[in-house]
């Protein structure tokens, strides 16, 4: 068993040829301790006890490659003994576990695109477990999903703690099974990479290839920090002129925050917003509903959504149907046309990195920096839980580097 695991670590994982030997190692180790034979999995609870016990005599980086070797080992045996067992067992079961995930989200008024995304996980887990029913699963195929998903698949960790959201999102509220502290999974590979971020330069070139309401949303990320999804959910009411602040209610994670309107496009916001009022007054005339609202507001405030402080600011000109509720009203515009308009730009623009709108307000960060602003700061107009989160920057603001001098131009 443990040669054919030789060949997957080589294979699948792609673990150096010279440290195979101590992958294979750590887990012949652990067999004999427990005086197990190699074929039988062994618990989270059993790894552990032996993780325990390598740690008195040996350095923290070995235990973690132990640690790592038995996660890849317990893989191995979960996927080898599926391969052999055949699975006949009817998917009947998983009838409606779509529909009863979609509801359990929306009770908990979770975004669309947030159901989007955790139905993908569902019908991605229901390919990997291979028709098993749902009332057989345990955190075991969690585990083994998680650890397809790092070893086959090669996902980043970001991806892999998205399925694992999702997942536990399903058996927490659809199966009514906690099992989050049962998973012990192989550990997708977490590289640090560097934010694309463009010079003051570089912006204004971008810019100036751009025209129109996109251009405003471009220069108002830019100038505020926004995310992408932050600026097409602006409301009338959310901008505040005479302080000059624009509010982001339920942003990421669900939190509001402040942050600055910029001088240089109140004119040109000005202007746009009254010929917002325009579709907005005609909206009215035709009696049409009103623009969706968060959470539970339309039930409590039935008529909020037909008042002008909650109509979007960049409303879309076309009117569409939700997909949740079948209801036919306006909705603010689609992401794809500014995505679209600032692509277009940069290549028009002559600039080769690969920069995308959310690179805006990676360069709104740097620019702060540069400009010598704290970094607490930053991190609250930016709408960070953690601080590290924001320290990243720190790292590509130029100002960091002023004044040190390479010895090549000594």
């Amino acid at each position: 068993m443990l040669q054919a695991f030789n060949q997957f670590l080589n294979i699948k994982e792609r673990i150096p040829e010279k440290n195979i030997p101590y992958y294979v190692k750590w887990v012949s180790d652990c067999y004999r301790y427990f005086d197990k034979p190699e074929t039988q999995l062994l618990t989270n609870d059993q790894n552990a006890k032996f993780l325990n016990h390598l740690a008195k005599k040996h350095e923290d980086w070995q235990v973690q490659q132990a640690d790592r070797a038995l996660k890849l080992y317990g893989y191995f045996l979960s996927r080898s003994r599926t391969s052999d067992e055949e699975t006949t067992t009817s998917q009947s079961n998983w009838q409606g576990i779509e529909m009863k995930l979609r509801e359990a989200l929306k009770l908990r008024h979770r975004s669309y695109s947030t159901e989007k995304t955790y139905v993908m996980w569902l019908r991605q887990f229901q390919g990997f477990i291979n028709g098993k029913q749902p009332q057989s699963l345990e955190g075991k195929d969690i585990q083994d999903f998680l650890s397809y998903l790092a070893v086959e698949k090669k996902v980043s960790a970001s991806t892999q703690n998205q399925a694992l959201n999702a997942v536990v999102f399903l058996y927490r509220h659809v199966f009514d099974k906690d099992i989050q502290g049962e998973i012990n999974a192989v550990r997708a590979r977490q590289n640090r990479r560097l934010p694309v971020v463009l010079t003051v330069n570089e912006v204004e070139k971008i810019f100036s290839e751009m025209s129109g309401i996109n251009k405003l949303m471009a220069r108002l990320i830019y100038g505020c920090g926004l995310r992408l999804q932050e600026c097409l959910q602006l409301r009338i009411k959310d901008v505040d002129f005479e302080q000059s602040l624009v509010i982001i209610r339920s942003g990421k994670g669900d939190k509001d925050r402040r942050t600055m309107l910029p001088e240089a496009v109140k004119e040109e916001l000005v202007k746009h917003i009254t010929e917002t009022r325009v579709i907005y007054e005609k909206d009215r005339n035709a009696k049409l509903n009103g623009v969706q609202l968060p959470g539970a507001l339309e039930r409590k405030y039935p008529n909020a959504g037909k008042e002008w402080g909650w109509f979007w600011i960049f409303p879309s000109q076309t009117l569409s149907m939700e997909p949740r509720t079948g209801v036919i009203r306006r909705h603010h515009v689609y992401h794809d046309s500014l995505q679209r308009a600032f692509r277009n730009a940069v290549i028009k623009a002559g600039i080769t990195k690969q920069a995308s709108v959310h690179t805006l307000r990676h360069s709104f960060a740097t620019h702060l920096l540069e400009d010598g602003y704290d970094i607490r700061t930053i991190q609250e107009l930016l709408g960070h839980r953690n601080l590290q989160t924001t320290m990243i920057y720190t790292h590509v603001a130029t100002k960091n580097i002023i004044g040190v001098r390479s010895p090549l131009d000594k």
